[in-house]
């Protein structure tokens, strides 16, 4: 199979069901924006603690889903979509590593170490590619609401794997001052 095809030459693309749109359509943002949110992730991975680059694998997973979900105007039952299972699994995530940290009392500046400032900026990303879902689903009708809130919660996951990675490399929280 050939990379190239020269079909997008012309400046549209191929959704799933193989009807051509332009690149720069609401859809095609939005899950181009989840497949930048996708490479970034995989830069942060190895972050050094094993089970934080296991939930990351699995985001990349439900992302590359998220991706296939906003590709395809018309699902079959048993296409890939993003389901509610998927929004509580990353829940669970984010209780699990809040119960380490101490509560949330205040604003935090993006930074800390490497990987917790790499896992601010995926956080800030995923906000970029949850605003441009939501401007898709006002676009069009039948976009997956559990894929667009899954954007929502994952940008709540990296915010606090990010803290529990400062707090793990004993990196203090900046916070702003007014």
């Amino acid at each position: 199979m050939k990379i190239y095809t020269r079909r997008g030459d012309e400046g549209q693309t191929d959704l799933r069901d193989m009807s051509r749109v332009s690149k720069g359509s609401p859809r095609i943002e939005a899950y181009g924006n989840a497949d930048e949110l996708n490479s970034l992730i995989g830069t942060i991975r190895p972050t050094g603690y094993e089970e934080i680059d296991e939930d990351l694998a699995a985001v990349q997973n439900h992302l590359h889903i998220v991706q296939a979900d906003f590709a395809n105007p018309d699902p079959d039952p048993d296409d890939p979509v993003i389901e509610e299972r998927h929004v509580d699994q990353l829940e669970t995530w984010i209780d699990e590593a809040s119960a380490e940290l101490d509560p949330l009392e205040s604003f935090v500046l993006p930074g800390g170490s490497d990987a917790g400032a790499a896992l601010h900026h995926a956080r800030s990303v995923c906000r970029r590619a949850e605003r441009r879902a939501v401007a898709f689903q006002a676009e069009a009708d039948g976009v997956n609401e559990q894929a667009v809130a899954y954007l929502n919660r994952l940008s709540d996951l990296l915010f606090t794997l990010a803290r529990l990675v400062n707090e793990r490399e004993s990196v203090g929280e900046a916070h702003p001052t007014y």
